[in-house]
């Protein structure tokens, strides 16, 4: 076939070209994979609840590639660790997915000690942090990063849930006295310290008599329970989680220690499953994630059931949180157009996001999700074959997270300027 001259192709010539095309494309060659690191504890006492957030993540990002990743265009490719949750051990995890995987995002982690080194590692290597387990204050207040965004209530937020909750309880019960039980690590002290402060404020006539520090781990706890039966409190409040928590209330109940005593702990839809015939009704329990809290709202309805036919179960808080903390990722990389880390995390500032649990913001200040807290009493439900609370109140991230006010002088009591860089502190 002779070349037409000039430039112009002839109509013969522009038909096979079309031809060609439409019979035999071209393949379309992906843009740069997002790197997407995971650091959870799926060893440990944090196996239970890492083993929920794995899925979800893993649900979330299979979702997000069938529609081409990221923007369309940027394949997610995810990389997994196991911190053990153990600090020294998420800092060498961390480092390794920044250092060797190259990941942009660091999703971590079971542990508040852990989520708060990981925090530093992603501060250092200028990376995105997404703690949707761990959820000491510590992490949006005294070691602010503007690299790490919370999207689990805080423990300051869920011990003021709590002081909400259990103060109503206590002045119509008329209760006067109360001994705490809460592991022996960061979140465990900070819950436990954040509900006795705000309780003294809000209920002053109710005492705290005696403390108890079981190690973290812990799975012998006959001693704490004699030894807080002797001590015959008005209210037992308790900060035990995940595997730790279910040895617990397993050794706890034999004793007839909840007929005895009104008791408030950590009681997420993981216990609701794993106990679901043991676990003692009528207790007060407090989580951060319940699905059936908001089965009104699509995008949880919608996860609850692929959740269930991936997986054939219902899905925990903790997968709740993690299945948001991917999406909370996707809609910051569409409002900066990019996937680069800096632009993600100047868009996700103060920014409005969809989740499972509703339309959320965060807030400017401390990057921390107004997200709300859940109070409720353990009884059956018909909808389930496993209890739920009854009676549950929902406590706003606004009703609860500390006062913008107060957190600059944490922030300096805390030594914080020594770490950040002015200008990231100013708001």
């Amino acid at each position: 076939m002779k070349r037409i001259k000039g430039s112009k192709m002839g109509g013969i010539e522009m038909i096979i070209l079309l031809a060609i095309v439409f019979l035999f494309p071209f393949p379309v060659q992906a843009a740069e994979p997002y790197h997407l690191g995971v650091a959870l504890g799926f060893t440990g006492t944090g196996a239970l609840y890492s083993r929920d957030g794995k899925n979800a993540i893993e649900m979330a990002v299979e979702e997000i590639n069938k529609e081409g990743g990221f923007l369309g265009k940027h394949p997610i490719k995810l990389f997994m660790r196991d911190d053990q949750t153990k600090p020294d051990i998420g800092v060498r995890e961390a480092k390794d997915l920044i250092l060797r995987e190259k990941v942009k995002c660091v999703l971590s982690a079971y542990s508040s000690a852990v989520g708060l080194a990981v925090e530093d590692v992603c501060y250092e290597y200028k990376v995105l942090h997404i703690p949707a387990i761990s959820n000491t204050e510590a992490m949006t207040v005294d070691n602010y990063s503007p690299y790490t965004y919370q999207v689990v209530p805080n423990t300051y937020m869920q011990a003021m849930g709590q002081v909400i909750g259990i103060s109503k309880y206590a002045k119509q019960k008329g209760w006067k006295t109360f001994v705490s039980i809460g592991s022996d690590y960061e979140w465990g002290h900070s819950t436990v310290n954040y509900f006795v402060d705000n309780m003294k404020k809000t209920y002053p006539e109710f005492k705290l008599t005696k403390q108890y520090w079981p190690r973290l781990g812990e799975t012998e706890f006959s001693s704490y329970i004699t030894a807080i039966m002797g001590d015959k409190p008005d209210f037992v409040y308790a900060a035990l989680a995940s595997k730790d928590n279910v040895a617990w209330m397993k050794q706890a109940k034999p004793y007839g220690f909840f007929e005895k005593f009104p008791y408030a702990c950590l009681i997420s839809v993981t216990e609701m499953l794993e106990m679901m015939d043991e676990l003692p009704r009528g207790v007060i329990g407090e989580t951060r994630a319940p699905f059936f809290a908001h089965m009104d709202i699509p995008m949880m309805a919608n996860f609850v059931k692929n959740y269930r036919a991936k997986y054939n179960q219902y899905p925990s808080d903790w997968a709740v949180m993690e299945y948001d903390a991917v999406y909370v990722l996707k809609q910051g990389i569409e409002k900066a157009k990019s996937i680069d880390v800096e632009k993600v995390k100047n868009a996700l500032k103060g920014m409005t996001v969809n989740t499972t649990r509703g339309k959320l913001y965060f807030r400017k200040i401390d990057n921390m999700l107004n997200c709300q807290s859940y109070i409720g009493i353990i009884a059956d439900d018909p909808k389930y074959p496993f209890p739920i609370y009854k009676d549950l109140l929902i406590v706003t991230g606004e009703e609860s997270w500390r006062p913008e006010s107060e957190i600059p002088a944490v922030r300096e009591k805390s030594g914080l300027a020594k770490k950040r860089k002015p200008e990231e502190l100013k708001f």
